[in-house]
């Protein structure tokens, strides 16, 4: 399940959050002819299965401890000869190029394309990529086996790649974007999730490594250590020290005072019908919750009161100019209806009724569209580009457009906005919802 930080919130939001269907609830909701049914244990790109904590210094399986090891099977090793002769820790390694990892996909009698990370052991990556350096492999985590044995999980940017990362789809390989394989990927399938999730960290940390390589301060150029958790300055009077950033975003789902309605925008890179949260960065100075408000002011002229926590998500798929987004999501309560758009940010904004909303999630066909981008990466595997029409697959039981659809189950927003949708108003939401407490309206 979530975990989710209740302690962002007061006693009173507190007990809000509470009644509000969490993630892995809401989609069974949604099981109607034309949709399916999916059991989310947290949202795409979290719940990454490689172990994140740390081990200790003098651990193997600590960064630098590994890195040294990687270090001396590169030096050991000659083309030709084992590079896995060594014991534990054992390596993998996922090739990344221009952002893309490295993907196979094969066909499962029951459930269609299924997609998998093409890790690869050192012997590959020498076939493959030719001459090795430590520098270039990046520490994404560890796995414990168990008997003081493990799986050091490292990442490698290949863009400028030899004859042998160009050959990748004769092997029946490909390297994916992320976005195509955040569709395709079978949200109730933990382990497609998982390898989701660990794509998603090592294209953040490659972006993060790619735009970070002067130093801020000297202009001289960073070099990585810890095995590529950090960044430091070359310059010996500087030595300027980074970590990997985190730009925070928050979305909002705006919902009026009678808790009949929402507030949905669209955005010129929509595709055609779609419509999601209003969302933002925090600025300097500025808490999550007055993020909200400035944003859903700024860009509609909605005032916004209470601010209630939902939930967040890791999101590796935004420009690579910001490497590594994580959404905050929240409900926000507002205090008036008149909608001014700000035309340079949106295309529009409209209120939205609830049974509207809920007619749109039932009948967007995302099963479709999940299978449809499956259906593509096994194409790419096997060398054949496949298009694809992403608005195209949500249709309605008679085959028809449907009106409008909201991002898949993928996204943080389907979840504000379905969770909404879905409420039970036998538990009191509703009624609380009207009478938003003082402590958090007048923040």
């Amino acid at each position: 399940m979530l975990t989710l930080p209740t302690h962002f919130l007061s006693s009173t939001s507190r007990n809000l959050f509470l009644l509000l269907p969490k993630p892995q609830h809401i989609l069974p909701l949604l099981n109607h002819a034309t949709t399916m049914s999916i059991s989310l244990s947290s949202h795409a790109f979290a719940g990454n299965p490689i172990r994140f904590r740390t081990p200790k210094p003098t651990s193997q399986f600590s960064p630098n401890p590994t890195l040294e090891s990687l270090k001396s099977r590169i030096l050991s090793g000659v083309p030709g000869d084992s590079l896995t002769q060594f014991a534990s820790p054992d390596f993998k390694v996922l090739p990344f190029r221009k952002g893309r990892p490295l993907a196979t996909s094969g066909e499962d009698e029951a459930a269609g394309p299924r997609w998998r990370l093409r890790w690869m052991g050192l012997d590959e990556c020498w076939r493959f990529l030719g001459e090795l350096s430590e520098d270039r492999f990046l520490y994404l985590g560890w796995r414990d086996k168990g008997n003081d044995d493990g799986v050091v999980y490292w990442a490698i940017d290949v863009s400028k790649g030899g004859e042998g990362i160009a050959n990748v789809k004769e092997e029946g390989w490909c390297f994916v974007e992320l976005r195509t394989l955040m569709v395709a990927t079978d949200w109730d399938d933990q382990s497609a999730m998982g390898e989701l999730a660990i794509a998603g960290h090592g294209r953040a940390l490659l972006e993060w490594h790619g735009v970070s390589r002067f130093c801020g301060n000297c202009g001289w150029q960073m070099v990585p250590v810890e095995a590529g958790r950090r960044k430091q300055c070359s310059n010996e009077q500087c030595k300027k020290r980074i970590y990997p950033r985190v730009d925070p975003v928050v979305i909002m789902l705006v919902i009026d005072r009678e808790n009949d309605s929402v507030l949905l925008s669209r955005q010129s890179r929509f595709v055609p019908r779609m419509w999601s949260c209003l969302a933002g960065f925090l600025e300097p100075g500025e808490s999550l919750e007055e993020a909200v408000r400035r944003e859903t002011w700024e860009e509609t002229g909605i005032e916004v009161g209470e601010v209630v926590y939902h939930s967040s998500q890791p999101w590796p798929v935004g420009p690579s100019s910001m490497p590594c987004q994580l959404m905050v999501g929240f409900y926000a309560y507002a205090r008036s209806r008149e909608v001014n758009v700000d035309k340079e940010e949106l295309e529009d904004a409209q209120w939205h009724i609830r049974e509207d909303v809920k007619k749109a999630l039932t009948f967007a066909e995302y099963k479709k569209a999940q299978q449809t981008a499956a259906a593509k990466v096994n194409q790419m595997c096997k060398g054949v580009e496949k298009g694809q029409s992403l608005s195209a697959d949500f249709n309605v039981e008679s085959g028809e457009l449907a009106p409008m659809f909201f991002p898949g189950p993928f996204a943080i927003a389907h979840h504000l906005i379905s969770s909404w949708a879905f409420q039970d108003p036998s538990k009191g939401l509703e009624s609380q919802f009207r009478h938003p407490s003082p402590s958090m309206s007048n923040l």
